[in-house]
């Protein structure tokens, strides 16, 4: 089985988040940058088809030459190779994304005479969240799709996905080949080894250039609202703090 798994490379969040000068983007110069959480379960969902029924697993991404770290990582936990779909930096729209996708997959499928058995994406990517590149990509290719998926088999049949949805269990049964978007907690991913990592380090990357292309869906420049910064102010410590307390209480009408 020939697995294709796309991911995203993100900024890491948890911390505070700065913007640029003119408010229009954040300013990811004093950020780490990571790996999609829906697209980590994806790798590892990935590597786990083909540990039990042998294949390969390539990885792909579309981002500036440093989203190849997060090839890199994707190697270190089992994935057999990766393409860079280079840019300049400049961020990509869903239908431009999908339709470099589809391109390496077409290419794919010229090298070796067969196409990729199954597409593997997250759910959606952590900073933009906008859910559609997995489903253009099975638009473009003609091919069946499932979304939202928490768990998944392959077997000779087809791929079985499962997902919840309002309470119900939801099971679909896709001929191969196929596109899946996985979600976060369909597995556990795991940690790369020692071994794993020197692999990552020496492993060669293909790197494709595509022509990008502004999709027109915004024509004006918005800015990025900033919330306002507040404070905690403390009351007290202790036993001195508890009649700061009641005043406050009794102040809010939570006392009455």
């Amino acid at each position: 089985m020939d697995i294709l798994v796309c991911i995203k490379r993100v900024p890491v969040v948890g911390g505070r988040i700065a913007l640029t000068a003119d408010s229009r983007a954040v300013d990811t110069r004093q950020l780490g940058f990571t790996m999609s959480p829906h697209e980590e379960c994806a790798v590892e969902e990935a590597v786990r088809l083909v540990e039990r029924d042998g294949g390969s697993v390539t990885v792909l991404t579309l981002g500036p030459p440093e989203a190849a770290d997060q090839l890199r990582d994707a190697i270190a936990v089992g994935a057999n190779a990766a393409i860079l779909l280079s840019t300049d930096g400049r961020e990509w729209g869903p239908t431009v994304t999908a339709e470099a996708i589809v391109a390496v997959a077409e290419l794919h499928h010229e090298r070796t005479g067969r196409p990729f058995d199954l597409l593997l994406f997250g759910n959606e990517a952590a900073d933009t969240g906008d859910y559609q590149v997995p489903i253009r990509v099975a638009h473009l290719l003609s091919r069946p799709c499932a979304t939202g998926i928490k768990n998944l088999e392959v077997d000779v049949h087809g791929a079985h996905a499962r997902r919840e949805y309002r309470g119900v269990t939801e099971l679909f049964e896709l001929p191969l080949p196929a596109v899946v978007s996985v979600k976060e907690g369909i597995n556990l991913p795991r940690y790369p080894s020692l071994p794993g990592r020197m692999r990552a380090k020496k492993a060669t990357i293909e790197v494709i250039e595509p022509e990008w292309r502004d999709e027109g869906l915004r024509l004006d420049g918005l800015r990025v609202p900033m919330s306002e910064r507040r404070r905690a102010t403390v009351i007290g410590v202790g036993v001195e703090a508890v009649p700061v307390l009641i005043d406050l209480l009794e102040h809010l009408g939570m006392l009455s």
